[in-house]
């Protein structure tokens, strides 16, 4: 193994190394962009190490976690990881200087960095650690500086699934978020969160759950808010560590968030199907990758019929928030949004996500769609525009040794000079906790657009005019220092800090709103007027900036509960949540007769403003439209009743889903209200329900089996499964379905089919052999991936082996599993829930129910599902024939 040399002298500088090195960095020349940009090598190692995270300082600085200590690999600094600080002196684009500020044993691996004026938060699990550098001297001296520990409490200690970043946010409040390994943390005014969840996996090495108590134990607990949060979340807090608050939860493993002038809060997710989502997060939503008490994963809530991307993310559930772009599998990493001017005006306003597995860095241009926003993805950086992937999880960490597929983005951001930063990770694997670059070896590019001046500006932050420029930097980070400046001035400050009402940038401008509302009464009635601004996004930011100063809500939301941007009543909806029944009914009313329940954002924020008050706010809207045949319901109304959930509409939704004028989603939806509940009327109408041919009563049981034991438990489900014939764990027989190996002598050539000229007409009845797995037309099973249109997106090459050696490259979503009875039987196939009964789905498309009682082991199947063409009897050929078929469909 090869060593890096320790910096073990604070300050020492060294001269950056701008070399083009191919073993240990990816050429600038292998980069693609999406404009005409420059991307060139800001830094590179050995004055970083596998960077986790970055932030720039008003000056330009960049300062990087390090994670070499990361997961299998900690000890391989003794000394602990280090917080590293990178300086261009010359103004050249490239650094020159780099030093540590610190380096200690309690770093390991820390996930994320923000630098604040002389403030520094690093997130290193169980700790939330803010280093103040007293003397300004950039390096930590515990003699003259201090370290805090702001917070505790945060589970996965050296785990990618805890503690990451910190995000100045428009409100001055400090925004960070965490993956699914729970925490239990109480902030500076004494209220506890407990958000955990049935995530089993920091039980590793080095990951072992603080205070002993695992997080499924407290899973669906209620936190001191009077709220319950589950999986991975997103908090905010003062920047003392008060008032602590969740913005979002039911996340897996979020990496960061980014937040916009205007308040919303961008982020990305991962899993390891093929559901990686890029979003925004409504607040208070929940992204529902758990159940609602966080103990169910969404493998075993699968429901009949549903893709991965809609079980993921329980699309089809009461309380969830969108999920945004699901674009596949993949490892999202950094994010941020672009609010400079260095680029134009029309790339303001991008969103950037990191996406290390694929080696790109996504652009999207958020576009205001009702509430939410429409989230259009492309490639705004990479290194592999083939998409040749490799190295991570969904290739089962098969490796190549092509570079492009080094390139593993940790971090992105922007500088107060304008360009976007991006840290590379630099190795061929990616996730499984794994990293195999010895090198540790790390680079900081620089994007700028070709041919313009970048420099960073020389702000004095002891005058209004450098305060001002800093409030109005590119850099997130650095917009705190006048912030918080301008805020100890109160009324003093108003004058100044209302001339960027003026400003040519509106993002600038909306930073304007959420300081004034901070500064005494001026402020706060310059504010008010905003209110009737020409521009929805203004009159939002201003109710939220109001909200945020504890303005009386219910003034505040009569006045606002009429305005036809969407946007404003998202705001006005969510403010209702922690408001009484008495307080907010009105609101609340009016909201839901004018909604229009296309918007499910919209939809979803009046759901959460209606919390803890649901039953009531139900026989309000009822006693509103008066009483009405279920079946002719209008649509918005049935969205409402559906998003409530009450029990007192199960006979109702009863009624809907056994209804043969409304359409299968209608119905489904219907079923899933009644489901929702946990009564013997519930119960009862399910069992009616599950009598219906076709989905509607194959859902109905579905609910019935899987949550028999949960949410219905004692409500006699047992017993009358068996009654009906539809369950008998003590009768029922499981077929063993075993796909058997294939023989590598055996297997044909791809070269040998390919030099063949098929035939069409041959293939397409050749292609029967596929029907048994796949559907092709309106024939076959979905078993295996729909064939329709399938070959012809991809090369020849490509869709030979896929038939002649499919082990080599599985299709993301159908990884099998191999399920080992107790009684030695074994079934390969596809997991469709992993609830008792265990639903799995095998070659045919059989669907066997197996009571997890008799379950021994759940392994992965590490091969193919699918049979080799030689074992379906198939030779070259028949090979080139279905495949010149299949490319015709």
């Amino acid at each position: 193994m090869r060593t890096v040399p320790l910096l073990g002298i604070v300050l020492l500088p060294l001269v950056c190394l701008a070399a083009e090195q191919s073993n240990d960095h990816v050429s600038t020349t292998l980069f693609e962009t999406s404009g005409n940009y420059d991307v060139t090598i800001w830094a590179k190692s050995p004055d970083l190490r596998n960077p986790t995270n970055m932030d720039i300082d008003h000056a330009g600085r960049v300062w990087v976690t390090e994670g070499v200590n990361y997961r299998w690999s900690k000890g391989r600094d003794p000394e602990g990881d280090r917080i590293v600080v990178l300086e261009d002196t010359d103004q050249d684009g490239v650094c020159d200087k780099s030093w540590t500020f610190v380096q200690e044993p309690e770093l390991i691996a820390p996930l994320g960095i923000a630098v604040i004026d002389n403030k520094i938060y690093v997130s290193a699990a169980p700790d939330l650690i803010v280093y103040t550098d007293v003397d300004r001297d950039l390096a930590f001296d515990p003699r003259v500086d201090k370290r805090e520990v702001l917070l505790t409490g945060f589970n996965g200690i050296n785990h990618d699934h805890a503690l990451h970043s910190v995000t100045f946010g428009p409100d001055g409040k400090l925004y960070f978020n965490h993956g699914n390994s729970g925490a239990f943390v109480t902030d500076r005014n004494g209220n506890t969160y407990r958000v955990g969840s049935a995530y089993s996996g920091l039980l590793g090495r080095d990951t072992k759950p603080l205070y002993g108590i695992l997080p499924s134990e407290y899973s669906g607990a209620q936190s001191d808010d009077g709220h319950v949060y589950v999986g991975g979340f997103a908090m905010r807090m003062n920047e003392d560590g008060t008032g602590l608050e969740v913005v979002g939860h039911g996340f897996r493993n979020s990496y960061e968030q980014t937040v916009t002038s205007g308040g919303e809060v961008f982020q990305n997710d991962n899993d390891d199907p093929p559901a990686c989502r890029t979003s925004y997060l409504l607040e208070y939503g929940n992204a529902g990758f758990f159940s609602r008490d966080g103990l169910r994963y969404w493998q075993a809530d699968r429901r009949p019929g549903q893709s991965i991307p809609t079980a993921q993310w329980r699309q089809e559930d009461p309380g969830i928030m969108p999920a945004g772009d699901v674009y596949g599998a993949g490892a999202p990493t950094g994010i941020a949004f672009y609010e400079g001017d260095l680029f134009g005006d029309e790339f303001r306003g991008t969103l950037l996500s990191c996406e290390a597995a694929l080696n790109v860095i996504f652009g999207y241009k958020p576009e205001s769609r009702g509430a939410g926003y429409e989230l259009d993805r492309y490639h705004f950086l990479t290194s592999n525009k083939e998409q040749e992937i490799a190295g991570t999880d969904g290739k089962r960490g098969k490796l190549s040794d092509d570079i492009k597929t080094f390139f593993r983005p940790s971090d992105v951001t922007v500088g107060p000079d304008g360009a976007i930063y991006v840290a590379d990770w630099f190795d061929p694997r990616v996730g499984g906790h794994a990293d195999k670059d010895e090198t540790v070896s790390g680079t900081i590019y620089r994007i700028a657009p070709s041919g313009k001046s970048v420099v960073t500006p020389e702000i004095e932050l002891n005058t209004d005019e450098g305060l001002l420029e800093s409030l109005k930097s590119p850099a997130v980070n650095v917009r705190g220092i006048g912030y918080k400046a301008f805020k100890e001035r109160g009324a003093d400050a108003v004058e100044i800090v209302s001339t960027l009402l003026k400003d040519a940038n509106p993002y600038i401008r909306l930073r304007a709103i959420w300081l004034l509302a901070e500064l005494g009464d001026r402020g706060v009635k310059i504010v008010e007027s905003l209110l009737e601004h020409e521009d929805g996004r203004v009159r939002a930011t201003a109710y939220q900036a109001l909200r945020n100063i504890d303005y009386d809500i219910a003034v505040l939301a009569n006045r606002m509960v009429n305005d036809q941007d969407s946007r404003v009543i998202r705001e006005v909806a969510l403010s209702m949540r922690d408001l009484s029944y008495s307080e907010s009914k009105d609101i609340l009313l009016r909201i839901g007769l004018n909604i229009d329940a296309i918007d499910r954002t919209l939809l979803e924020a009046w759901g959460i403003g209606c919390t803890g008050k649901e039953a009531a706010v139900y026989e309000l809207l009822l006693g509103s439209v008066g009483s009405v045949n279920p079946i002719k319901w209008d649509p918005n109304f049935a969205a409402l009743a559906w998003r409530l959930t009450p029990e007192a509409a199960v006979r109702d939704f009863e009624v809907r889903a056994s209804s043969d004028e409304l359409s299968e989603q209608e119905r489904l939806d219907a079923v899933t209200a009644i489901a929702f509940t946990g009564t013997e009327d519930t119960v009862d109408a399910l069992f009616n329900l599950s009598n219906e041919e076709g989905r509607i009563g194959e859902t109905a049981k579905w609910w019935l089996l899987n949550y028999r034991s949960s949410r219905y438990s004692g409500l006699g489900v047992d017993s009358r499964l068996k009654k009906e014939g539809i369950y008998d764990p003590d009768t029922i027989i499981v077929a063993p379905s075993q796909i058997p190996e294939p023989v590598v002598e055996n297997l044909l050539n791809v070269d040998d089919v390919s030099n063949l000229v098929g035939d069409i007409e041959r293939g397409k009845a050749k292609a029967g052999a596929c029907l048994a797995c796949h559907r092709i037309g309106e024939l076959g099973v979905d078993y295996g991936p729909d064939l329709n249109g399938w070959a012809s997106r991809q090369s020849l090459d490509v869709t030979i082996r896929s038939i002649v050696q499919p082990n080599d490259d599985i299709a993301h979503g159908y990884s099998g599993r191999e399920v080992v009875l107790k009684d030695g039987t074994i079934v390969h196939g596809l997991i469709e829930s992993q609830g008792d009964p265990l639903r799995i789905r095998s070659m045919g498309g059989i669907l066997q129910m197996i009571p997890q009682e008799r379950v021994e082991r759940v392994n992965w199947y590490n091969r193919s599902l699918m049979l080799s063409a030689d074992q379906l009897g198939l030779n070259e050929q028949d090979v080139a024939d279905i495949v010149a078929y299949l490319k015709t469909l």
